[in-house]
């Protein structure tokens, strides 16, 4: 028994209560409630609905004295298991892949500044329709999904393509809260990262960027303003391709086990 989890469901008794008295429900009213829950359960929604509404805090209330780069939410497009990939790291992609080519670096040290060497670094991220592999028609399951390594000082560069932003699922009982409480459906395009140093903490983060329209109003309150960074335009004869593309950098702290946690 985890004793924080059932004083979390005993709280929830009580300020749903609280909540019947507060708006004065009758009968009717809280059978349209319990049958709206009964949906969400029955669509398997609820970890969806939980990810939307409550990871993000669950997780700044964690880590919010906590040393490092911030995390934010794994979202529900994770999948195990990606493929392995060599140096020079390109994810795989779809030999017509949609979009803008994208060279992302960054460079990974410990919360004293020291140089992360092999850190595995699991990524995956929509492609520009803001699709993702596993869950869309159509789209090989391993497209833009990715495990490499930070060389010996730290760092990795990735090829890939700009993502786009993405809805979550609104055919449900989640996309009927939405509408109720006058809320879009929208993340902004980001990259997903698991970061797994050799002696330390593995770290859930996404990177954004800037100039995107719902960085102030992600439907998951996913956003960190330390995890936003710059895209900026080079010419593709740069990389020796056909068409301009696109950088974009970001450095990331990990903890490690002899290291104090927080700051």
């Amino acid at each position: 028994m985890n004793q924080k989890v059932v004083d979390v469901y005993n709280g929830l008794v009580t300020k749903f209560k609280e909540l019947i008295s507060e708006h004065e429900l009758d009968h009717n009213d809280y059978e349209a409630l319990v049958g709206w829950l009964n949906k969400l359960g029955q669509a398997g929604e609820v970890p969806l609905f939980m990810d939307v509404f409550f990871e993000t805090h669950a997780l700044q209330e964690m880590y919010k004295n906590v040393k490092g780069t911030e995390p934010t939410i794994l979202g529900p497009y994770y999948l195990e298991n990606a493929t392995k990939l060599t140096a020079p790291y390109a994810l795989p992609m779809r030999s017509d892949e949609p979009g803008d080519v994208l060279f992302f670096s960054g460079t990974i040290k410990d919360v004293d500044g020291n140089p992360l060497a092999n850190t595995t670094v699991d990524m995956w991220q929509a492609d520009a329709s803001g699709e993702y592999s596993g869950f869309a028609e159509g789209i090989p399951n391993e497209n833009l999904r990715g495990i490499l390594q930070t060389d010996a000082d730290g760092n990795f560069e990735v090829k890939t393509v700009v993502p786009g932003d993405y809805s979550i699922p609104t055919n449900g009982p989640t996309g009927q809260f939405l509408e109720w409480i006058d809320s879009h459906p929208t993340r902004p395009a980001h990259l997903h990262f698991l970061f797994k140093p050799e002696n330390g903490d593995p770290l859930i983060s996404q990177v954004f960027f800037e100039g995107n329209k719902y960085l102030d109003n992600d439907v998951a309150k996913g956003v960190r303003g330390t995890l936003i960074t710059k895209l900026t335009k080079h010419d593709g004869a740069e990389k020796g391709l056909a068409k301009d593309f696109y950088k974009a950098h970001l450095d990331f702290a990990l903890r490690l086990q002899d290291q104090p946690v927080y700051s």
